[in-house]
């Protein structure tokens, strides 16, 4: 019996709701870089406290996940290529030992290509990280100044030179675009150098000015250029026509992939799968609440004696659960499952995001094919915006 176009998106996402992961926050940085808000600290200060407190919340969330076996591990920042491969084999013992580790787990290592030379390379590769996701940005010296970035454009190449002479080719790189000192010739050039290098995975985000960052500051006081909107939306036209001619998916807003290459970890969060989140400032998902540690080294660093005040958490209402399947699902290939809606939500809950989507398909900026809604290339530039409309 064949499955109906309907069935195979269900099937695909069963596979990564029976999923769980473990993200591991590695706040330490040689630079904080001017656009980002992730809690970190240009510090290595506390690096030497912070693999023991590691493995010691690691042990007293043992029990988070529950019996779902864990298929990725995620090593982000931060900047986790500032630890060796002593260090991050510690991190990855004791997460084995205190969890079902699947023997096929994709294990991930966020780096930044100047901290990518032969020796890390070489001792990566006895740790068990099978995935490593490099922190490019761009390919141009002018844009990573503009950035604040530690690296240059040669940095970049030569750590992907390195990493594929190594044997690892599972890499992903991050871009980003929106630049103020990015054209739309410099974009193409850009996304061709990754095509040139034959990787499997990129994600490519706008430039977002986040307030009480230094870039933030420095555009209000007229000291540097602020991105513009009608920039950001050519870049992203353009990144789409490219992908989609090398034949990548558009898997997620910000992230493309051949075929069997998706991240499997950022997958997890966007179909509503469950992780543990441990380090300063972490997240954590278990399909019901939602819990995160608190931004501050210091409360973190002393969690044994502090144990009920180093995280929150809520328990999310219908309505939020709701509200965060719509946001989530749509931003995928996948979409947004009716069925599923009713089926844990209500028909009352169905009955209203058709209701609402009938003016974003009459404006084409949604596509209903089946039991599924869909993001246009049109709709993917306001996703945000169309979610929040279609919210309980």
């Amino acid at each position: 019996m064949s499955c109906s176009a309907d069935d195979k998106i269900g099937l695909f996402l069963h596979q990564y709701l029976n999923m769980a992961g473990v993200y591991v926050h590695i706040p330490f940085c040689k630079k904080k870089c001017h656009y980002c808000n992730f809690f970190s600290m240009a510090s290595d200060r506390y690096m030497p406290q912070y693999v023991n407190t590691l493995i010691e919340e690691i042990g007293l969330q043992k029990n988070y996940l529950g019996k779902n076996e864990v298929n990725t591990i995620y090593l982000g920042g931060g900047t986790p290529s500032l630890f060796g491969a002593r260090e991050l084999s510690k991190i990855l013992h004791t997460i084995k030992h205190n969890f079902k580790v699947s023997e096929q787990a994709e294990i991930t290592v966020e780096a930044n290509p100047d901290d990518v030379n032969a020796y890390w390379v070489r001792e990566i590769r006895k740790t068990g990280i099978n995935r490593i996701s490099l922190g490019v940005q761009s390919f141009f010296d002018d844009d990573l100044v503009y950035l604040s970035r530690v690296h240059n454009a040669s940095d970049a190449e030569n750590a992907i030179k390195r990493l594929q002479d190594a044997g690892m080719s599972n890499i992903s790189i991050d871009l980003i675009y929106g630049i103020p000192t990015l054209d739309e010739k410099k974009w193409e050039e850009n996304l061709n150098r990754f095509f040139d290098f034959k990787l499997n995975h990129l994600s490519a985000y706008a430039l977002t000015v986040e307030e009480k960052t230094p870039l933030h500051r420095r555009i209000a006081k007229g000291k540097t250029t602020a991105p513009e909107d009608n920039d950001i939306s050519k870049h992203f036209q353009i990144l789409l026509e490219l992908t989609e001619k090398q034949g990548f998916i558009h898997y997620e807003i910000s992230n493309f992939a051949r075929e069997g290459h998706y991240s499997r970890h950022n997958s997890i969060y966007w179909t509503g799968g469950h992780y543990l989140g441990v380090g300063p400032s972490a997240h954590s998902y278990n399909g019901y609440s939602r819990r995160w540690n608190k931004p501050s080294m210091k409360t973190w660093l002393n969690l044994s004696e502090h144990y009920n005040e180093y995280f929150e958490e809520e328990v999310l209402t219908i309505d939020q659960r709701f509200n965060e399947y719509v946001m989530t699902s749509l931003r995928t290939v996948w979409g947004c499952d009716i069925r599923l809606v009713r089926q844990e939500f209500g028909e009352q809950y169905a009955s209203q995001l058709l209701a609402g989507s009938k003016k974003f398909i009459a404006d084409k900026s949604l596509t209903q094919k089946g039991e599924y809604l869909f993001l246009t290339n049109k709709g993917k530039l306001f996703a945000d915006g169309i979610s929040a409309e279609l919210f309980a």
